[in-house]
């Protein structure tokens, strides 16, 4: 009594299946680290799975519209979390310059660090570049405070995408 093809398929289907869940986990949890594209990584699982769901002649036109919205979800969801951070210290009158420090430090220190470094980086970067360009610490600290407050609400809004792209890839899959 050995294993079927039809045995094999279906396994192959689970396993890739709970694979592609598992990915989407870890791009929906990366999104803890502010540097992490979280978003981007569950994009990439989706459409590795609609290229194999489509190789196996299963892709249905359904398919092919969750994939869209999943697809214009991460677009969405990557350009807000830059612009959430951004009026949240623009809205304190911090220039694009320390913004900008703010974010190069951030990176910066991820790539040659850890990306757990980057969190204290670009809130550091900010503080630094409106302390140099205020002279004034207590107003660097509210602007900081502001930029903190910016990335938290950005968290929220792309962890609230990233499960409803979860759950569009779960409709897609299961039903």
């Amino acid at each position: 009594m050995g294993l079927t093809p039809e045995d094999l398929k279906l396994f192959f289907d689970i396993f890739f299946g709970f694979l592609t869940f598992a990915v989407l986990l870890a791009g929906l949890f990366g999104l803890l680290i502010p540097v992490f594209p979280g978003l981007t990584v569950m994009w990439i699982a989706t459409l590795v799975y609609a290229i194999v769901q489509s190789a196996m002649d299963k892709m249905t036109w359904v398919g092919w519209v969750l994939f869209a919205l999943i697809t214009l979800l991460m677009i969405g969801g990557n350009v807000v979390d830059n612009i959430i951070i951004a009026k949240h210290v623009r809205d304190k009158n911090v220039p694009w310059s320390s913004i900008l420090w703010a974010f190069a430090a951030g990176i910066l220190v991820s790539l040659f660090f850890t990306p757990i470094a980057g969190i204290i980086a670009s809130p550091l970067g900010l503080c630094l570049a409106e302390r140099y360009r205020l002279k004034d610490q207590q107003a660097a600290l509210t602007n900081t405070k502001a930029w903190m407050t910016g990335w938290g609400w950005s968290l929220a809004a792309r962890f609230g995408i990233g499960v409803v792209m979860i759950g569009f890839w779960g409709v897609w899959a299961w039903l």
